[in-house]
C-alpha cells in the first residue's frame, strides 16, 4: 500500500461540535495525525449528545461524538494551569495545523491568537470555523448551526405554500462547511509547502450557507425574487415531488422536466391518456394543473411499492428514487458495495458503525485506523511519544491535576 495521503501531517484540534471536527475527519481518515485537545471540565457538546450506548448519557457513550472522532487522539489538559498552558504550547510547536471552532475570541482569551501561535510556530496554519466569521459586528454572537439555517435564509425555503417555514432537523451549515474548509486547508498546505509560510483561514458558516440561497441572491435586486414556499414542487418541472407508495410510510421521489420525459413517464406508467389530456400536454399546463396532476400520480404510485415504482421509471429513463429510511440506507447494496459504512468493535460502544468518506482514492483509500477515543485516552501516549516528555514529568503533571 502506498503512503497515506496525509501521513506525516500533524494537527492540533481545539475545536468542538460538528463543523471543525468534521473538517479534520477528512484529514484523519486519510492518514493525518489529529490530536483533539479536550477537558473533562468542559466536554465537547457532542460528548453529551444522544444517541448514547444503552441510553446511558455518559461521557464516552455518545455515538454522535464517536462518528466524528474516529482515527483521532484525545488529550485532556487544564489550560488554566501554567504547566497545562506550557504543554499546549509544545503541542502547537509540534503541529502543522491548529484548528479552532469556538466563538471568536475564545482562542485569544486562552493566549493563542494567530499572532501568538506564529511566535511559537512560524509556519503554523490556523483554520477557524465560526458562525459568522472572525470579523464584523456580529462575529462574536454565540450560536449553533441551527441558528445559521435561519440567518442564511435556508429555513425560509423549506415548507408548504401558505404555511409557516419549517425548521430543519439538522444544522445544515455544519455539514457543508467542512467541504469548503478542507479545500482551503489543502490549498494552504500546498502554499506552505512551496513558501514555508503558514496563514490564518477564516471560515464563516453563514457565508457558506448562503451558497444554497445563491439562485435567489443572484437575481436580487434586478429581478423580483419569488420567496414563496414551494413544498416539493419545482417551477421548471411537473410532476415533481414525493409520492406515497404501497406500505407503511413508503415514498418515492419523481422528477419530470421536459414534455418528452412526460410522454415516457406516461408510457411507463401505462397511462397514455394523461399525455393526451390538454391539461397536462405541456410543462406550462402541467404546472397550472399541478394539484390535479399530483393526485393522479399518487393514485398510481399507491398501488405499487416504492422499489417497483423506482425500477419501472428508471428503466424507462425517468428520474425516480426510493425515499430511503435508516434501515434502507444501511441495507442499500450500492452503499455496501462501496463500503460506505465502516464497522468496528469499540471498547465502550460495542459493534459501532462509522460513516466513511464519500470520495475514493484508488491508491490511498480512506480507512478506519483507530476507534473513536475515550476522553483523554491518549494523553500519556501523546505527551510521551509526540512531545518526548520524560515519564517523571508526566507523572508529576498527572498528580498535580494538569490532565483533566
Amino acid at each position: 500500500m502506498d503512503k497515506k495521503v496525509f501521513e506525516g501531517l500533524k494537527v492540533l484540534d481545539f475545536g468542538w461540535v460538528i463543523a471543525g471536527p468534521m473538517t479534520l475527519k477528512y484529514l484523519a481518515d486519510y492518514g493525518a495525525t489529529v490530536v483533539n485537545l479536550e477537558s473533562s471540565q468542559h466536554p465537547d457538546l457532542l460528548r453529551t449528545s444522544a444517541p448514547f450506548k444503552d441510553n446511558l448519557p455518559e461521557i464516552d457513550n455518545s455515538g454522535y461524538f464517536a462518528y466524528l472522532a474516529g482515527n483521532k487522539y484525545s488529550v485532556t489538559l487544564d489550560l488554566n494551569q501554567p504547566k497545562g498552558f506550557e504543554i499546549a504550547k509544545k503541542l502547537i510547536a509540534w503541529a502543522d495545523v491548529v484548528a479552532d471552532s469556538h466563538r471568536p475570541g475564545v482562542l485569544e482569551n486562552w493566549g493563542f491568537s494567530y499572532q501568538e501561535l506564529k511566535k511559537i510556530n512560524p509556519g503554523v496554519i490556523l483554520i477557524r470555523n465560526s458562525n459568522q466569521g472572525q470579523t464584523g459586528p456580529a462575529a462574536k454572537q454565540p450560536g449553533l448551526g441551527n441558528h445559521i439555517n435561519g440567518l442564511a435564509g435556508i429555513v425560509n425555503m423549506v415548507g408548504w405554500p401558505g404555511k409557516e417555514p419549517i425548521s430543519l432537523q439538522v444544522a445544515y451549515s455544519d455539514y457543508v462547511v467542512p467541504h469548503f474548509a478542507a479545500a482551503v486547508l489543502i490549498g494552504a498546505l500546498d502554499y506552505r509547502r512551496r513558501t514555508g509560510k503558514g496563514q490564518e483561514l477564516d471560515i464563516s458558516q453563514l457565508e457558506v450557507g448562503l451558497n444554497l440561497f445563491a439562485p435567489k441572491l443572484i437575481n436580487y435586486p434586478g429581478v423580483k425574487v419569488d420567496e414563496s414556499l414551494k413544498g416539493n414542487s419545482c417551477e421548471y418541472a411537473a410532476p415533481h415531488g414525493i409520492y406515497r407508495c404501497k406500505g407503511d410510510d413508503r415514498w418515492c421521489a419523481v422528477s419530470v422536466f421536459t414534455d418528452e420525459e412526460w410522454l415516457v413517464f406516461c408510457k411507463a406508467a401505462g397511462q397514455l391518456s394523461w399525455s393526451k389530456n390538454p391539461k397536462f400536454s405541456t410543462v406550462i399546463n402541467r404546472k397550472k394543473n399541478e394539484s390535479q396532476l399530483n393526485e393522479l400520480v399518487e393514485a398510481w404510485t399507491l398501488q405499487q411499492t416504492a422499489e417497483d415504482v423506482t425500477k419501472l421509471l428508471q428503466k424507462a429513463g425517468v428520474a425516480a428514487g426510493v425515499v430511503e429510511n435508516t434501515h434502507d440506507l444501511c441495507d442499500d447494496p450500492q452503499l455496501k458495495e462501496r463500503e460506505c459504512f465502516w464497522t468496528a468493535q469499540h471498547e465502550i460502544l460495542g459493534n459501532f458503525t462509522y460513516l466513511g468518506q464519500a470520495s475514493r482514492l484508488s491508491g490511498t483509500p480512506a480507512k478506519l485506523y483507530r476507534n473513536a477515543p475515550r476522553m483523554g485516552e491518549h494523553t500519556e501516549f501523546v505527551c510521551r511519544e509526540f512531545l518526548g516528555m520524560p515519564q517523571e514529568e508526566f507523572d508529576a503533571c498527572l498528580m498535580e491535576g494538569v490532565f483533566i
